[in-house]
């Protein structure tokens, strides 16, 4: 192995890069050891504490949330209004039934998420609609009629 020193004003031939050479090593073998690799153990474990990502947009005539929820079923989801906060809940347990009894390890799946939005006064809270399909949880929250964009139209000059 070559490698490179600096030889010291002091003549010395000592390496006094030994200790931030073998910090660089330590360093190194940790950065490996410690890298956040994904497993089957540590996803289920993010699943428990995470919330699920979400897009909001404003169209004309609604505001829709698109929430990304793969693997649930739509009996998972719990959707309440109260005054102008949405909340979005699910309680996910999985259990396999497993006939062979003398098992080493079995690791249980329990999944639950809350999210809150407080919606805009401008939301008709009566005709809140949502869908499930292909894990993403889709709510439709149209606008009051008033609020609704009107197109432009022209003023003629009397």
């Amino acid at each position: 192995m070559n490698t490179l020193m600096n030889v010291p004003k002091n003549g010395s031939l000592a390496n006094t890069n030994l200790n931030t050479n073998f910090q660089n090593w330590s360093n190194w073998i940790d950065d490996i050891f410690n890298t956040n690799l994904p497993t089957e153990r540590t996803s289920n474990f993010n699943k428990m504490f995470s919330s699920p990502k979400v897009n909001i947009k404003e169209e004309e005539e609604a505001f829709v949330i698109e929430m990304s929820v793969p693997g649930f079923k739509k009996s998972d989801f719990n959707i309440t209004i109260d005054q102008q906060t949405l909340s979005i809940s699910s309680k996910s347990e999985e259990s396999n039934e497993d006939k062979n009894k003398n098992y080493n390890l079995k690791e249980f799946t329990y999944t639950n998420f809350k999210r809150n939005f407080t919606l805009p006064e401008t939301v008709n809270t009566d005709n809140i609609d949502a869908k499930y399909s292909e894990g993403i949880l889709y709510l439709n929250l149209p606008k009051k009629e008033e609020a609704k964009q009107k197109p432009a139209r022209t003023i003629k000059i009397l």
